[in-house]
């Protein structure tokens, strides 16, 4: 009896460890993220933040390349697991009224859907100092 368990044991390792090997993933191509344990659906939902921009504005294609590359960078306070959407004030009558004299404009969306407006960033930033800044918003 013992030697059968011990046959099942070493099968069922053998098996595991072969299914392991089919899906290997080389370690560079690993990508760790890691969240909270919780009870409730927000915590598989995506953090999101918005830029509100309008066509010909060059401060906001700075910006936007400015948080592409903050976005490309790694390190702790990397910025993968956020989404950002871009919005054009000029398609929404109430964007364009709220922002037009403001552009651009972040703002974190918060788990009840509404969005906080986060502190300007000087132009003069570099991608290490945006990524840094905009994580440190969503830690708050």
């Amino acid at each position: 009896m013992l030697s059968k368990g011990i046959g099942t044991l070493a099968t069922t390792t053998t098996m595991a460890a072969r299914s392991l090997s089919i899906a290997h993933i080389p370690r560079h191509k690993l990508r760790r993220v890691f969240t909270p344990l919780s009870f409730s659906s927000s915590a598989s939902e995506a953090r999101k933040l918005v830029l509100y921009s309008k066509p010909g504005c060059c401060l906001c294609d700075g910006l936007k390349e400015k948080l592409h590359a903050a976005f490309s960078l790694s390190g702790p306070d990397s910025l993968h697991d956020i989404v950002l959407q871009v919005r054009d004030i000029t398609s929404n009558p109430e964007w364009e009224k709220a922002y037009q004299y403001e552009i651009p404009v972040l703002a974190k969306v918060l788990s009840d859907g509404t969005e906080e407006i986060l502190p300007r960033l000087s132009p003069r930033l570099g991608p290490e100092l945006v990524q840094k800044k905009i994580a440190a918003a969503f830690r708050q």
